[in-house]
């Protein structure tokens, strides 16, 4: 994530807050009670984000790790492409040999 990414959340979050405390404003509710309201909503939606993420770190469903998994699945996919059907046979048998033994 770029420097202007956080700086963009970091705005929008700000807004949402704001908004979210003139909407509970206009609804009827008095500064105090809209104010420890949009806060309550605004710390949940963080708190949500914050559990999300490492929910994604955990289970390794992160962008970086799905990347690099496809990375690696395309580098061997090509690196299978390249053998000649004899490379191949040797590979095959050899996994046979390894099984057998196992």
């Amino acid at each position: 994530m770029r420097r202007i990414d956080v700086i963009i959340i970091g705005i929008v979050v700000f807004a949402i807050g704001g908004a979210g405390y003139l909407g509970l404003q206009l609804a009827g509710l008095d500064n105090i009670n809209a104010g420890i309201w949009s806060q309550l909503i605004l710390v949940a939606i963080i708190l949500g984000w914050s559990f999300s993420y490492v929910f994604r770190v955990a289970t390794k469903k992160m962008t970086y790790t799905q990347q690099l998994k496809d990375y690696e699945e395309a580098v061997l996919q090509k690196r299978l492409e390249e053998l000649t059907p004899e490379q191949l046979a040797k590979i095959q048998s050899e996994i046979e040999q390894e099984r057998n033994q196992s």
